[in-house]
């Protein structure tokens, strides 16, 4: 039987991919690549999830793929996306664990023509040959329509059983997945935090003040109003329960956690260590000026840092402050 390293993204192609090889009997390890920017994930590796008819494996490499945003070969895609580099890197990745493992191919479960930039023939190609894989990867939705692989050129998998789907349309894709009894299955989601506008923009804010940014720092971008105070320290407001919540989670014991003291809705607050006094106001301020008790004369805060807290009384912030420190493109 032989052995297949696939590449996981957590879609529907994928799935299909899977269990397409599967039933061709290759004995198949499905691998999610974390890079901190995509939908589902995970960022404990080796982490398993379960799935129809296999298992997936999580490999988190978000540290090696950063490095890669800062300054890709191939360039940005619309906003800060390093598509065609974010490939490489993966295959690379998962060669590694095919040589490891003692695999004989990867799998992933890309469909030609599905992004014009990205998923050409010429592009696969040349992503292939950049990460050093020409021929060994398999992709069993359109397989019928690429050269063939060195997987069918040895017959460890029959060609004439693979599809020749292209293009963006999913009717396929639904019918497969009828016929291999898939019942509930992930719509297509946002994707790569990389490609929305907002985050790219907070990302290259971010980059630009700070070319060298710990991971800590890029987490926070997900979550949240940002704003940068005088001293150049980050403020986080969240914007409801779940953002809080997020926040909670990321505040390490050096930084501040800032809300409202008393009986009124509050945002959590997050600031950076090392904020000074002034700072501290602003992100007090903030919070005043986003909890249930906005339209007070004067709000109690609560700040707390190290398990030691004090309270301030603040006056809720204007518009014109709220607008001369918030993050915004630059």
């Amino acid at each position: 039987m032989s052995k297949a390293i696939a590449l996981y993204s957590g879609g529907l192609d994928s799935i299909l991919a899977v269990l397409i090889m599967k039933r061709l009997g290759v004995d198949v390890t499905a691998v999610m690549f974390d890079i901190e920017f995509g939908c589902n994930v995970s960022r404990k590796s080796g982490r398993r999830t379960n799935l129809p008819g296999f298992a997936v494996e999580t490999c988190y490499i978000g540290y090696k793929f950063m490095e890669l945003v800062k300054d890709p070969k191939f360039g940005h895609g619309k906003n800060m996306n390093p598509c065609i580099d974010c490939k490489i890197l993966m295959l690379k990745e998962a060669r590694k664990l095919m040589e490891e493992r003692g695999a004989d191919f990867l799998v992933t479960g890309e469909v030609l023509g599905q992004r014009p930039m990205s998923q050409r023939k010429d592009v696969l190609h040349r992503i292939e040959k950049e990460a050093g894989v020409v021929g060994l990867v398999v992709r069993p939705l359109s397989g019928k329509l690429m050269r063939p692989t060195i997987a069918e050129e040895k017959g460890w998998i029959d060609r004439e059983k693979l599809c020749a789907i292209s293009g963006r349309s999913r009717k396929t894709q639904i019918a497969m997945a009828e016929e291999l009894g898939l019942k509930e299955y992930p719509q297509p989601a946002g994707g790569c935090l990389l490609t929305d506008p907002t985050f790219s923009s907070r990302l290259n804010e971010l980059l630009s003040f700070n070319p060298s940014p710990a991971m800590h720092e890029i987490r926070l971008l997900k979550v949240g109003r940002h704003f940068r105070s005088r001293d150049g320290r980050k403020i986080v407001v969240g914007r409801d329960e779940a953002d809080n919540l997020a926040l909670g989670n990321l505040i390490a014991r050096d930084e501040y956690a800032i809300q409202v003291d008393g009986d009124y809705g509050s945002p959590l607050v997050l600031a950076e260590s090392g904020m000074s006094d002034d700072g501290l106001k602003l992100a007090a301020e903030l919070c005043a000026r986003y909890s249930a008790a906005r339209k007070l004369p004067s709000v109690k805060i609560k700040i707390t840092r190290n398990e030691e807290s004090y309270s301030l009384e603040v006056k809720p912030t204007d518009e014109s402050t709220i607008e001369r420190y918030r993050i915004h493109a630059p």
